[in-house]
């Protein structure tokens, strides 16, 4: 199954998880209106981010659906993220190796913060 495939099922199944309750969904759009594509689904939440697509951003986007109690939180999409860390890091001055941790303090935390 294709990326796109997964993208496209992925409404569906929150659609199950809430027992056909949208208004407990919230998909994080980080691309120029995507959740659109799912408007004929129902009433469903979107927050819509605007770069810059730092870790921490996200983070505080998902905090505002848990504020408003969603049950479902689909991210659309984290790649942004990984482009935005490896410019941080690409900008970085002194040891390569040690400057990966700054970079997987700020991954980790948007990991953990999804689990």
């Amino acid at each position: 199954m294709h990326l796109e495939q997964v993208k496209h099922i992925l409404p569906y199944i929150a659609q199950g998880l809430t027992n056909d309750d949208l208004s407990k969904v919230a998909i994080i759009d980080t691309e120029n209106g995507s959740a659109d594509l799912y408007a004929h689904l129902g009433n469903y939440n979107v927050l819509t981010m605007t770069p810059p697509f730092i870790p921490e951003n996200y983070i505080k986007a998902i905090e505002v659906c848990e504020k408003a109690e969603m049950e479902v939180i689909i991210i659309d999409s984290i790649s942004h993220e990984c482009d935005e860390l490896l410019d941080f890091y690409s900008k970085l001055a002194g040891n390569s190796f040690t400057n990966w941790a700054k970079v997987t303090l700020r991954q980790k935390a948007f990991v953990d913060k999804i689990l």
